[in-house]
């Protein structure tokens, strides 16, 4: 096939498209394969919310060097099709994955419609052995990610498809591990959950199914505050009953396999973790043993120990592989450990698949009825081991690693310490020779401690005392004790991790050895070859070339064309090359050039999703490299999500280096990333540190911006009070004419923390102070910001007249001055305001326009809260299974924003209309944990919501009981001024 978007975006077989524009523009151009795709839907993709007054031009451009890109490849540029209304791709259905992906699921389907289920499974396989991994990879275009989204959803539902063929044919055994490993990705998919614990208990697993019942259970009541579906509690009741245990027919035996490597002479101590291993291993039945610890622990030599004395347990076969985790190798992939593994089985080569899944079930088939042993050698990830485990019952796997691998779901881990003295010094005679060390214990002693006790130093030192026989122990001591390099001394040829680094260094070019001292400072795992450029401050060009020498001499490694990685090893000698004394200017130079290629980065894309009145509240003086900021900033959003934990190491950076411009402004520039997100950890320590640089600084500017985000990150935690003495600090600061537009945006944001408190006059008082701040110099922005929250706060206090009319002349201006936050949260108010008012028609269309914008400006909260609306729309119609479904899609939105309130407020949405649908227990439970919940965060609102639903959940039953909850529903409404107080008051008034 020529084309391949179920993974990584790939041209004729495995060629790649280097340009991001490009890569956006032939992604989409495949997602609708066959369709004429507009140029305005194209330029959405590529520029999102900014596009430039060329965009057309340059479109033409990226088509255009596509085309050539095809004719290099061998590929017909006539394949990209120009029609007067845009672009298309016209070839035939074989030239793209996701074509033969989704004819091969009719295939499976229709042949499970006709019970022919061998041959169903065998295209359900055939079809998701098309996958490489997430839909188009790398391509962050939010257009292209929505699309992708959805291409790994059905990805998902044909995996469960599939699943439940194989179960019914059997095959619980090889399912095991892959829906473990399902389940781990997607822990809220209580299909596949039901899956694994069907396939747990056909091969007698019930404890481990059940136990996997109680971790969704939790994870349903911690996230989303409800209970498991009905089908997922009927399965457990069922896996409780033991009706669902039986076992796979046993297979038959293969020809033993021997692979383990030979097992050191001189294995010193490690006697007592040895013995406990193995009486473990006896007593337990644990499959899995995960032994971990620092370089050079002896890690491998005691996992090999362990395999020799007890690979007569396990006669069928014995494997070894080193994964090269932590090596100068790349780690080896799943797929290629599996190819290794299968070959020591005695698989011929034409036998093992191409495709990884493949790979996998071959594994697991050939190891299924095996006693087998597998030492899973210098393991770099939980992430890289995980597909490797077998799932046979009477298989042995041990993994060793320098990482605790915390993410499998199964293993007992053992963290290897280093020797104690008697053993090292053990160690030490059995290198050098027994008679030489016990001739002088005082100094051998001396050895080992300078070694830290660690096997493979005491090795090297015994090594060079071998190699210098008229040497004393005494000798080697003090030379460990005076060196200025101790390092340098516990050495043996190349078998030293330092030395090997610095022979690497010293081969590259003098060039590429300041990059690669450069990029040592940067924070991040991950970096890319625009950041590279702007550290050095090089052409592109020019980091290209000397990037590509760093990764031919194993100085850095290419994870994907353009993007790179340091081993962290790698990374500490980088950084302790620029620690060097002589290297302090070049050291501080290059902390300013990170952090203002983030500054400006960061700034650029916030202006793009930030409402226009809170935009203009970060200026900056021109940055240092202004073409690689505009590049980087074309990622979009997705760039923040990729960046999120370097950018809150780089504000911390800024204030201990002393950059505290840089560390107020990059910590305000991040700040709509981190509460879009529900990022409010990071929002607030950033923020937080960035206060104390813009008081270091005394700009009170600064100071009144860093107090008002602080706050915003306390809000949405519901931690209103903190807000409100956040933002009254900050009005304490004298009111200077040039921070009239900050003023009254604290102002502002003052006036909704007290409408969260109940306080709706003061919240309306503080909003007309406000108002009067504003300047016509001052732009449009700030007006529709007032206007923003004046409505917001009129709908809370239920006077929806004036929230109609505050709330057009909102949209209006909105409209004018282009603003699409402003106008999203507009039309959610015009919604809002309608459906209160009994207008169910235009509040419907309103709400699903707003919905819409939402999702277009990935707004996730905003998102929720709309979600909720419609619900509220529907339970009011008369539709509560509609309402259900839209207030479950809403708490999740809300959770994953961490609006704490929020989730309060869906949950007894949620709650409203399971009532209506007649299960009153579930909605009373319901409604009884919001109540707690919001009476531990203080949310009167909510806590008179739960309590008036508790009390219809109880009318019926106990008319005394509901009456008590209605009364205390009612003093909270009345506290809070809530419109709902008058329909509780009549209620209770039936009830006497």
């Amino acid at each position: 096939m020529r084309f391949r978007i179920l993974g990584p975006l790939r041209i004729a077989g495995g060629a790649t498209v280097t340009a991001t524009r490009d890569r956006t523009v032939l992604a989409l151009l495949l997602l609708r394969f066959g369709r004429v795709v507009p140029v305005e839907d194209l330029i959405d993709a590529v520029w999102e919310d900014r596009p430039p007054a060329t965009a057309r031009a340059q479109l033409q451009t990226c088509v255009s060097r596509l085309r050539r890109r095809f004719t290099e490849l061998g590929v017909p540029a006539d394949l990209i099709h120009t029609d007067p209304a845009g672009y298309s791709i016209r070839a035939d259905s074989t030239d793209l994955d996701v074509e033969l992906f989704a004819e091969r699921l009719d295939a499976a389907r229709a042949a499970v419609t006709a019970g022919r289920l061998p041959q169903a499974q065998a295209y359900f396989r055939a079809a998701l052995g098309l996958w490489r991994g997430a839909a188009l990879s790398g391509v962050l275009s939010r257009s292209v990610r929505r699309r992708a989204q959805a291409l790994d959803e059905q990805r998902l539902a044909a995996l469960e498809e599939c699943v439940d063929v194989e179960l019914r044919l059997g095959r619980a055994a090889d399912l095991v591990d892959e829906l473990a490993e399902a389940v781990d990705r997607h822990p809220l998919r209580e299909r596949l959950r039901g899956q694994a614990m069907l396939a747990l208990s056909a091969v007698g697993r019930q404890a481990d199914a059940l136990a996997l019942y109680r971790e969704g259970r939790r994870i349903y009541a911690e996230e989303l505050g409800i209970e498991p579906g009905a089908a997922l509690q009927a399965l457990h009741q069922r896996v409780l009953a033991g009706d669902l245990a039986f076992a796979d027919p046993p297979r038959h035996a293969d020809p033993p396999v021997r692979a383990l490597p030979r097992a050191i002479s001189d294995f010193t101590g490690r006697q007592e973790t040895l013995t406990r291993l193995v009486k473990e291993i006896d007593e337990d039945r644990a499959r899995v043993h995960l032994i971990d610890g620092m370089a050079g622990s002896g890690k491998t030599t005691l996992a090999v120990h362990l395999a020799v004395r007890l690979a007569d347990r396990f006669p069928d076969a014995q494997l070894f592989i080193d994964l090269h985790g932590h090596s100068e190798r790349r780690p080896l992939s799943p797929a290629a450990a599996l190819a290794t593994l299968l070959r020591q089985l005695g698989v011929p080569a034409a036998r093992i698949p191409l495709d990884l899944d493949d790979r996998l079930s071959l594994w697991r088939t050939e190891l299924a009825a095996r006693r087998a042993l597998v030492v899973l050698d210098n393991a770099a990830s939980a992430t890289q081991v995980a597909p490797l485990l077998p799932a046979g019952a009477d298989c042995l796997v041990l993994v060793t690693s320098r990482r605790r691998l915390v993410g499998l779901d199964e293993g007992r881990p053992s963290s290897l310490p280093v020797l104690d003295t008697d053993e090292a010094v053990e160690l030490l005679g059995r290198v050098a020779g027994a008679d030489r060390v016990a001739a002088e214990p005082a100094a051998a002693g001396e050895v080992v401690r300078r070694c830290g006790h660690l096997p493979l130093a005491i090795r090297l030192a015994g090594a060079r005392l071998v190699h210098r026989p008229r040497w004393r122990v005494a000798d080697l001591a003090e030379r460990l004790v005076t060196a200025a390099d101790p390092l340098a001394e516990l050495a043996a040829g190349q078998r030293s991790v330092g030395h090997a680094f610095a022979l690497s260094y010293a081969q590259v070019s003098s060039p590429a050895q300041r990059v690669f001292r450069l990029l040592g400072l940067h924070p991040g795992v991950r970096f890319d070859n625009r950041l590279a450029a702007a550290l050095a401050d090089l052409s592109l060009r020019e980091t290209q070339d000397l990037l590509d020498e760093l990764v031919d001499a194993h100085l850095a490694e290419e994870t994907e064309p353009g993007r790179y990685r340091l081993h962290d090893l790698i990374r500490e000698y980088a950084r302790t090359l620029l620690a060097e004394p002589g290297r302090a200017a070049e050291r501080s130079a290059v902390i300013e050039r990170l952090l203002d290629h983030h500054l400006h980065v960061a700034a650029a894309i916030a202006k793009t999703i930030e409402p226009a009145g809170t935009a203009g509240a970060l200026r900056l003086p021109t940055p240092l490299r202004p073409d690689l900021v505009a590049d980087t900033a074309s990622d979009g959003r997705a760039w923040f999500d990729e960046n999120r934990a370097v950018l809150t190491a780089l504000v911390r950076l800024a204030e201990a280096e002393g950059f505290r411009q840089h560390c107020w402004q990059l910590a305000r520039a991040c700040w709509r990333s981190h509460l879009l997100g529900g990022h409010l950890d990071e929002l607030i320590e950033t923020h937080g540190v960035g206060l104390r640089a813009a008081r270091q600084l005394g700009d009170d500017h600064a100071t009144l911006v860093m107090l008002n985000y602080l706050a915003s990150g306390y809000y949405r935690r519901a931690g209103f009070g903190e807000a409100i003495r956040l933002l009254e600090t900050a009005l304490d600061l004298p009111r200077r004419p040039d921070l009239r537009f900050e003023v009254s945006n604290l102002l502002s944001n003052l006036g909704i923390s007290y409408a969260a408190t109940g306080d709706v006059r003061r919240s309306l008082d503080l909003l007309a102070e406000s108002a009067t701040l504003a300047r016509p110099g001052d732009g449009l922005g700030a007006v529709t910001n007032n206007l923003n929250n004046r409505a917001y706060v009129l709908i809370v206090g239920g006077r929806y007249a004036e929230a109609l009319r505050t709330s057009r002349q909102h949209l209006l201006l909105a409209r004018q001055v282009a603003d699409p936050v402003q106008l999203a949260n507009a039309v959610v108010h015009v919604g809002v305001i309608r459906a209160r008012l009994g207008h169910v028609g235009p509040a419907r269309r309103l709400l699903r326009a707003a919905l819409y914008l939402k999702r277009q400006g990935g707004n996730r909260l905003g998102e929720g809260e709309v979600l909720n609306e419609l619900g509220a729309v529907e339970r009011a119609e008369g539709r509560p299974d509609s309402a259900a479904t839209l207030h479950r899609e809403a708490l999740v939105a809300i959770t994953e924003a961490g609006d704490r309130v929020g989730q309060c407020a869906s949950r007894n949405l949620l709650a409203r209309a399971i009532l209506d649908q007649g299960d009153v227990s579930s909605a009373l439970d319901l409604h009884r944990r919001v109540l707690a919940d919001a009476t531990r965060l203080g949310v009167r609102y909510e806590q008179a919501r739960a309590l008036d639903g508790m009390a219809r959940c109880r009318r019926a039953a106990d008319p005394a009981e509901a009456r008590a909850y209605w009364a205390r529903a009612l003093a909270l409404f009345r506290q809070v001024d809530a419109p709902e107080q008058h329909e509780v008051a009549r209620l209770l008034a039936a009830l006497d």
